[in-house]
């Protein structure tokens, strides 16, 4: 696939004709991370914003003593680290690549001479971000105001929106990764994933998960995770 293909992918780019495309394509560095390679590192300067052309990154935090909190997992046509770029502050956090992973850099101050010149460009952009800070709202409701197995039904009843409903899916990130995106220990996730299996909510094979019961996954959702 070309750069311009690629790029003609991306949700942020949606719309935009090809004149522009090859704008973007004039501003952009293409770059591959190997699996476990730091894309950005928190507290590092901001002078540009990522989309994920192929592969999946991990954004997260260290608490002071190495434990890790995943706060997103992005992967193909998703960008990550603009909120900084445009706020003028350093990155927050940490960005590594979870798999080999094709990137695209987009420097800010091209990008900015480009959305002021372009307003489809902009209006995506507040698109992005709009459904962005609605996923991280979400997050730190969970993280703060739910027990562990809602968060994890919360998480479930998530990736079926993502997938249209469907009732199968299939993690695309280890049980250590999921648990840390959750706040918790693999054990812990374990018991409650054999827990939720026990009561007939779930079934599991390997990283597939089939949702059994829909209705009693949002019902611990809504009482706060409870069992």
């Amino acid at each position: 696939m070309n750069i311009v293909d690629a790029i003609a992918r991306i949700p942020l780019f949606e719309g935009l004709p090809s004149d522009q495309m090859e704008d973007l394509v004039m501003i952009l560095t293409d770059q591959v991370f190997r699996k476990g390679e730091i894309v950005f590192s928190e507290g590092e300067e901001a002078n540009g914003f990522y989309v994920a052309a192929r592969g999946r990154v991990k954004v997260y935090k260290l608490s002071p003593d190495g434990k890790e909190q995943i706060l997103h997992i992005f992967g193909p046509g998703e960008p990550f680290g603009e909120v900084p770029v445009f706020t003028g502050q350093r990155f927050p956090a940490h960005a590594e690549a979870l798999e080999e992973s094709r990137v695209m850099f987009f420097p800010k101050q091209s990008f900015v001479k480009l959305i002021t010149q372009n307003p489809t460009l902009a209006l995506n952009m507040l698109g992005v971000l709009s459904k962005r800070l609605r996923r991280f709202t979400a997050l730190i409701d969970d993280l703060s105001l739910k027990e562990v197995p809602g968060r994890l039904a919360a998480h479930l009843l998530f990736l079926s929106r993502k997938e249209k409903g469907s009732e199968e899916l299939e993690l695309s990130i280890t049980k250590a990764q999921l648990a840390s995106l959750l706040g918790t220990i693999p054990e812990t996730l374990s018991r409650i994933l054999a827990k939720m299996t026990a009561q007939g909510l779930i079934e599991t094979q390997g990283r597939r998960i089939r949702i059994l019961d829909r209705e009693s996954l949002q019902e611990l959702v809504d009482s706060g995770g409870r069992f």
